[in-house]
């Protein structure tokens, strides 16, 4: 009995520090102006490898993204999934800050 608790503490134990690892792997910034598809895909939430396909063509056709708010352009991307992904979106080597509204 005391080995079958051990066991299961150990894998509980195992359990949590993986979601934790896979946690951080996934909330990797990643620079849409020149990380590859697969990179995108892993590093933001929400964003797919057809999304981040599509991000990467939009670079391609439309040059490198000067902030973060410019991927509502690409189909199948709206604010709340870059709002979701605000601080692992990296322009350029830097952090994405939103675009400042005209005044």
């Amino acid at each position: 009995m005391k080995k079958l608790m051990q066991a299961s503490a150990l894998g509980m134990a195992l359990g949590l520090f993986s979601a934790f690892f896979a946690a951080l792997l996934s909330a990797a910034p990643v620079d849409v102006n020149s990380a590859d598809a697969s990179t995108i895909a892993a590093s933001l939430s929400g964003i797919g490898e057809t999304k981040a396909e599509a991000i990467v063509k939009y670079r391609e056709q439309h040059g490198p993204f000067k902030n973060r708010d410019e991927l509502v352009n690409v189909k199948g991307i709206g604010l709340k999934t870059i709002d979701k992904n605000g601080a692992d979106i990296l322009v350029g080597g830097t952090r994405a800050t939103p675009k400042k509204p005209a005044q």
